[in-house]
């Protein structure tokens, strides 16, 4: 009888299933793991096979709750840590392929019924297995999407508020007549102006990178592009007690990409230069040509990186140095900006100086 056979050789079956495990791709099952699915279910089809014997009534399509609980619990837990689908799959395959093989060892009996049984309750604990992995795995990803835009949000509701404080107050001050508007007030709410603007496109180009939107391609000349930014960026630069320098630009470098989030990229790359140089300190911007490429880049004097520290800048929400102000998502926004027009973003490091961000793009072929 099978039931009689799955009792007798159920620790040889479990260890040719944990045989059979170990030799699949990682990740490896812990203890905890291997506690559900195949050895419970083991007493579970022993348990089945035995009552179905026994009982007068036709159970052929009954299978018992036990061994769909078992099974989901079995599903979770192989998510937990790390497991594919695939993987969930073959537990259970792994176990009719050990019986298969003891049995035909053994030369034992396996009538047709009780095979049909064995696989009707495999059947359902991979299904039940199978969806309870899914089911999680679902959770998992809307929880933690969830937990991504609470935390974004929060971030920019703080920036806002923070921005919009200093500026309501400046404003106040200089209407009641405190203070002139060319004077140390009136710069505080230029700051804050220029803040709230910069804030708001760093998020326009985070929601359009973070939804997929496709990149509305246009030949932009770099010189033009960057002109537009002077005027903001040298205020900003006076602002924190900075020099920028930028230098001179052919009118032939251009590039077929989208203005906004190029521009978005740029911008964001001397925000981060202002708040890490130090105080009168010196930013560069230039572009230059470099084959069938053009370089923008961005130099600064933070005083260089720690090693080992380069891609961590691209982290979104990782922040660095003493100034904890914004949303740490500026690197990590202009580097998808940039790789969404086909080009790339790195950084080098200037030991003991500071760091060269450089936007690399293909240069257009129109003029």
């Amino acid at each position: 009888m099978l039931d009689d056979f799955l009792a007798l050789n159920h620790d040889e079956l479990v260890k040719r299933c944990k045989a059979k495990v170990a030799k699949r791709a990682a990740p490896a099952p812990t203890a905890r793991v291997l506690q559900y699915g195949v050895p419970i279910l083991l007493g579970q089809l022993v348990d089945t096979l035995r009552s179905e014997r026994t009982e007068e009534t036709n159970a052929a399509d009954r299978v018992p709750i036990d061994i769909g609980m078992t099974a989901g619990k079995h599903g979770k837990e192989l998510l937990q840590k790390g497991f594919t689908i695939d993987q969930v799959v073959h537990d259970y395959g792994d176990l009719c392929q050990a019986l298969t093989e003891l049995a035909h060892e053994q030369k034992a009996m396996i009538s047709v019924d009780e095979f049909h049984t064995f696989n009707r309750c495999l059947d359902n604990a991979i299904a039940d297995a199978v969806t309870e992995f899914g089911r999680q795995r679902d959770r998992g990803i809307s929880e933690e999407r969830a937990h991504t835009m609470n935390e974004r949000l929060g971030f920019l509701a703080h920036e806002l508020r923070n921005l919009l404080n200093g500026a309501f107050l400046a404003f106040h001050i200089i209407k009641e007549g405190n203070a002139p508007v060319g004077g140390a007030t009136g710069a505080v709410l230029g700051r804050s102006l220029i803040g709230l603007r910069d804030l708001i496109d760093r998020s326009l180009a985070d929601v359009r990178l973070t939804h997929g939107l496709e990149p509305q391609r246009e030949v932009v000349s770099i010189r033009e592009l960057i002109d537009d930014l002077k005027i903001s960026a040298e205020m900003e630069a006076m602002a924190k007690d900075l020099t920028l320098t930028v230098a001179p630009i052919d009118d032939d470098f251009s590039v077929e990409a989208d203005r906004q989030m190029i521009s978005s990229a740029v911008s964001n790359l001397l925000q981060n230069a202002f708040k890490f140089t130090h105080a009168q300190g010196h930013v560069l911007l230039r572009a230059r040509a470099a084959a069938d490429r053009v370089l923008i880049e961005v130099e600064d004097e933070c005083g260089g990186l720690p090693p080992g520290k380069t891609e961590e800048l691209f982290q979104p929400f990782e922040q660095h140095g003493g100034d904890r102000t914004g949303l740490g998502l500026g690197l990590s926004i202009s580097r998808r900006g940039v790789e969404a027009n086909g080009g790339v973003l790195r950084v080098h490091d200037i030991a003991g100086k500071g760091c060269v961000f450089t936007i690399d793009l293909p240069r257009s072929s129109h003029p």
